[in-house]
């Protein structure tokens, strides 16, 4: 007998419906909610497989439930400002920015990280906020000005520490086949999204550990997730997951939480200008030789900017949730280590992490098809 004829299996389902709804009302974080509603529905489909008994079900649904409620009530339970201070890198547009300006409004100390201290982003955010938000000129891949920001990070908080570091800085590149990238992107990509989140680790760290504070490194969708045509950029996030796991593991002894965040498709600057573009197709042609020529085609390339239009026709131009989960990885008092901002986001890594690589490989491949093939291919024998 199927499982689901049974009256055991229908009151284990509507259990489970009403102890889920709960838990939706009950969590804002997207992260901690699907996770949650997930180990839920699998509690009551492995018992429903194994056929438990109607009184042991509801006994083990029971059980898991209060555990999920109590940890998605302790998780809501948000920690006072009191003067905690925060580290934002990355504040000159996008998630550092908004960041920078939501944690103000809070009450928090803010110190924000600009890769151009004279640039618009700055001045906006010495216009609208207060006194407490200090900017910094920060280019994470010089390690002077990171110095330079620490000994004024110290300067001003004396004794006090350091609540929180955001590791938001990051930069893009034109979506192509990971063959063409010329080796200065990759490099460019890795020594921002990821040498640099190292190194600011490295060196706010002390006052992280003085503090029992937070570290979040903001990583991406695209570093668990295989999307094409993006090997230079999200391999760097794929690192930045690995170090943000292992440095979890570490710093738990000390007091110190990291949370990895992982946003879906949003409309930001790392997606650049038109002018960027132009600049990363020429150096993409530049390292052009013979062969490349023969099998890609100039075209190829030149189509190559219509993948980042259609990435901004996509993306979401409402930075709200990843904004709300990184102030929730600040302010929780036990935050979760990985957040999903972004829709069908968990989807998706869910997906990449439990489907058969060629199921994968497949979607993959039907979902992200180039305006234009390379011109080898297009060649008719």
């Amino acid at each position: 007998m199927s499982p689901f004829a049974s009256e055991s299996a229908w009151l284990c389902l509507a259990a489970a419906a009403v102890l889920g709804g709960t838990l939706l009302c009950r969590c804002r974080s997207g992260g901690q909610l699907r996770s949650q509603a997930v180990c839920l529905a699998g509690l009551w489909g492995g018992a429903c497989l194994l056929s438990l008994s109607l009184l042991c079900t509801l006994f083990l649904l029971s059980v898991a439930s209060f555990l999920l409620l109590y940890m998605s009530s302790s998780d809501q339970d948000l920690l006072p400002v009191d003067q905690k201070a925060v580290l934002v890198t990355g504040a000159d547009s996008g998630f550092g920015h908004g960041l920078a300006k939501n944690l103000d409004k809070l009450g928090f100390t803010v110190f924000a990280g600009v890769l151009d201290k004279e640039g618009p982003g700055a001045e906006e955010l010495r216009k609208h906020c207060s006194e407490r938000l200090s900017v910094l000129q920060m280019d994470v891949t010089k390690p002077e000005q990171i110095k330079d920001a620490h000994s004024k990070v110290t300067e001003k908080m004396q004794d006090k520490g350091l609540w929180a570091v955001v590791n938001n800085a990051g930069v893009f590149h034109l979506p192509i086949d990971g063959e063409l990238i010329p080796m200065t992107i990759y490099r460019k990509c890795m020594a921002v999204n990821f040498f640099g989140t190292v190194e600011v680790t490295k060196a706010f760290l002390p006052l992280l550990r003085k503090s029992k504070g937070r570290l979040v490194n903001v990583s991406s969708l695209g570093g668990t997730v295989p999307f094409q045509m993006m090997s230079a950029y999200a391999a760097t996030k794929a690192a930045i997951n690995m170090f943000s796991t292992i440095i979890r593991q570490e710093l738990d002894k000390w007091g110190v939480k990291v949370v990895t965040v992982q946003p879906g498709g949003f409309q930001t600057n790392i997606l650049g200008s038109q002018d960027t573009w132009d600049k990363m197709e020429t150096e993409i042609l530049d390292h052009f030789s013979k062969e490349i020529q023969e099998n890609f085609g100039q075209d190829y390339v030149r189509t190559r900017k219509l993948t980042v239009l259609n990435l901004k026709d996509i993306s979401d131009p409402d930075i709200t949730p990843v904004l709300r989960d990184i102030q929730h990885a600040i302010s929780a008092r036990n935050p979760s280590s990985f957040y999903y901002p972004g829709t069908m986001a968990y989807l998706w890594v869910c997906f990449a992490a439990y489907c058969p690589v060629s199921l994968l490989d497949y979607v993959m491949k039907k979902s992200f098809r180039p305006e234009l093939m390379p011109r080898a291919l297009r060649t008719v024998h």
